[in-house]
């Protein structure tokens, strides 16, 4: 072999050994991942995140695990993952929708939300349902609208935290409505869909996933739905639009992320699982029973929703001088 080939093979060597722990670390977990919700079990994010975990840890070769940890609005999850060592390992799976917020309505946030998460890939888009305890003499929005003015301060509307993306929507709509009702903060969307659902409080604005099986046994009433069209299961509940409310494309959206300064080839390849994954004819039946629909795409697409809804949620929590303390 001459000396220029020699080099030649030597230089091929050397790239190979230079690229190698980047494609391991891209094909390769491992220690188990876990799979942070910010919220109580039995929301939308939970329900979500343990729909996705078994198929997960088939793909990746180890144990999924599904970690709650709610409190302040999510932000306490998120936290976690953003400082959690930066290898895909740890992800958030949450609605995204309160990490638009957070920098408005937590001027000291502990962690930057377009620098300290990376996006992995959207995972749902869930419209909200709003509903009431059946005792409320209200059957669709302009019965509840003026049931509401006729009775200021008398509702109570639950929601999953202050500062969360549904206890914003109350207090925007109750602005641009003319109406005075009460937000009422619980942990978690399912506490307070349960919460409604025992009379405690009266009025629920929450993800479909885990407030629309209330709403067909009978336990709430639906009022509307946020959302393009009606939904199959709930077809003589109109949209937001129908009955000329604001805010029709609220929602709860569901992302997965992980912790910023992960290399890209590990988040190309949670990617790939994910959308593997709601492509799955049994998953995609499962999100659809609940009200919601996949929503495949890239990092790159969650990536610009957020610096979109960071904005324009921001305009509203300024507007309506929404304060978490």
């Amino acid at each position: 072999m001459t000396l220029r080939l020699l080099k030649a093979a030597a230089a091929a060597l050397a790239l190979c050994g230079a690229l190698a722990p980047s494609f391991a670390h891209a094909q390769n977990f491992e220690r188990p991942v876990r799979i942070v919700v910010p919220f109580a079990p039995g929301g939308t994010s939970d329900i979500l995140a343990r729909l996705i975990a078994p198929k997960l840890s088939e793909a990746v070769g180890q144990p999924v695990v599904v970690e709650n940890k709610p409190g302040a609005a999510g932000n306490i999850g998120a936290d976690a993952v953003a400082k959690a060592r930066p290898d895909g390992h740890t992800l958030l799976l949450m609605d995204i929708g309160s990490l638009a917020v957070a920098p408005s309505l937590f001027p000291d946030l502990s962690y930057n939300v377009e620098n300290d998460l990376a996006p992995v890939g959207m995972v749902m888009f869930g419209p909200y349902v709003l509903a009431v305890n059946p005792s409320v003499p209200a059957k669709n929005v302009s019965e509840l609208v003026a049931y509401a003015k006729a009775n200021p301060g008398k509702l109570a509307v639950a929601n999953s935290g202050v500062g969360a993306l549904n206890h914003i929507t109350a207090v925007a709509l109750a602005r641009d409505l003319g109406i005075d009702w009460k937000n009422v903060p619980y942990k978690g969307g399912a506490a307070a869909s349960r919460a409604v659902v025992s009379g405690e409080s009266n009025v629920i604005i929450n993800g479909a996933t885990a407030t629309l099986p209330f709403v067909t046994n009978k336990q709430l009433v639906g009022i509307a739905v946020t959302g393009e069209e009606r939904l199959a299961a709930l077809p003589d509940v109109e949209t937001f639009k129908e009955a000329k409310l604001p805010l029709n494309d609220a929602g709860t959206w569901q992302g997965l992320l992980t912790t910023g300064k992960t290399p890209p080839e590990v988040v190309a390849r949670l990617n790939g699982e994910l959308n593997k994954i709601l492509a799955l004819p049994e998953i995609q039946a499962k999100i659809a029973e609940q009200g919601g629909s996949p929503r495949p795409g890239t990092p790159e697409a969650v990536k610009s929703w957020l610096v979109t809804n960071i904005k324009s949620w921001g305009d509203i929590v300024r507007a309506a001088d929404i304060k978490t303390n």
